[in-house]
């Protein structure tokens, strides 16, 4: 099968899959503080890590929604991990909210400080991260037309590890069990991993 975007057979086809094949998604689990101390927290599926030095991570938000309009004008966000436990409360926060209403207390979550930043984090996730803004994008289409996207890329200046997650040195990232968008309303979780040797020269060991 092949269409062009936008000539989609619908009687073959009728939800696009785009976000089925672009996938599994890591979920960025975003908390900011308005500078009015306004709290937010909003799932993202389009999110992940751009960059490993410095280490930069970046969410897209559909319109400038709290998490996009909080965290450029405040210059701030954390990255919190939402897991196969945290699942429903994860789910929770997605839910559209009035502007400035608390999702962590609508979820039932613990607002922890950070150490650098004025937003808060989520206690019981089992690592976050507390980035600094340093390019927000409006992004635009093929002819040039704003999208209505933005796209939110921010250095990460500190971390929040669970202790109970570290095994020999390194993350439990099976342990952890950290979600996945999968397209429609289908999550994924991980909860085995294998190693593969790159080759030579290829990346990091």
């Amino acid at each position: 099968m092949f269409y062009e975007t936008g000539a989609r057979d619908k009687t073959k086809l009728p939800r696009d899959p785009f976000k089925a094949i672009v996938t599994p998604r890591p979920i960025g689990w975003i908390s900011t503080r308005a500078l009015d101390g306004r709290v937010n927290l909003a799932p993202y599926s389009f999110f992940n890590g751009f960059s490993s030095a410095p280490p930069i991570v970046g969410f897209s938000s559909e319109g400038w929604k709290d998490s996009a309009t909080f965290a450029r004008e405040s210059g701030e966000f954390v990255y919190n991990l939402a897991t196969y436990d945290l699942r429903e409360r994860m789910n929770k926060t997605s839910a559209p909210f009035a502007r400035g209403e608390n999702e962590f207390e609508l979820a039932g979550l613990t607002m922890a400080e950070c150490r650098l930043v004025a937003a808060p984090r989520v206690k019981e996730s089992p690592a976050s991260m507390e980035c600094k803004v340093v390019e927000v994008i409006e992004m635009r289409s093929l002819a040039g037309r704003l999208a209505g996207t933005v796209l939110v890329l921010g250095e990460v200046v500190g971390f929040h590890i669970d202790e109970a997650f570290i095994r020999d040195g390194r993350f439990d990232t099976a342990g952890a069990q950290p979600l996945a968008r999968c397209g429609y309303q289908d999550y994924a979780f991980v909860e085995s991993v294998f190693a593969l040797a790159r080759p030579k020269g290829g990346g990091d060991i």
